[in-house]
């Protein structure tokens, strides 16, 4: 089953692309295992996520901490940190 991820801001501009469409590998079964997964496809992957604990992360539109469950995700979106006032 395939999973849309969304990038937002900085993430999206350094991925080079707004969304795409995924199938995960076996194993990924959390938000911090999707993570990993994607900083290892390669180098602009690697250099939007080096920092893996600030990129907020929604699942299905529903703001999510990373050590939750992935499986059944139709739409996984990954921010940058929130700033402003």
């Amino acid at each position: 089953m395939s999973t849309r991820l969304i990038y937002f801001a900085w993430v999206r501009e350094r991925i080079g692309k707004p969304q795409e469409d995924v199938d995960l590998p076996d194993g990924i079964e959390t938000v911090a295992d999707l993570l990993r997964w994607l900083k290892s496809r390669g180098e602009e992957y690697e250099h939007a996520l080096q920092y893996p604990d600030v990129i907020r992360v929604a699942i299905n539109q529903e703001h999510v901490e990373h050590r939750e469950k992935i499986s059944g995700a139709r739409e996984i979106a990954l921010f940058p940190p929130m700033t402003g006032g």
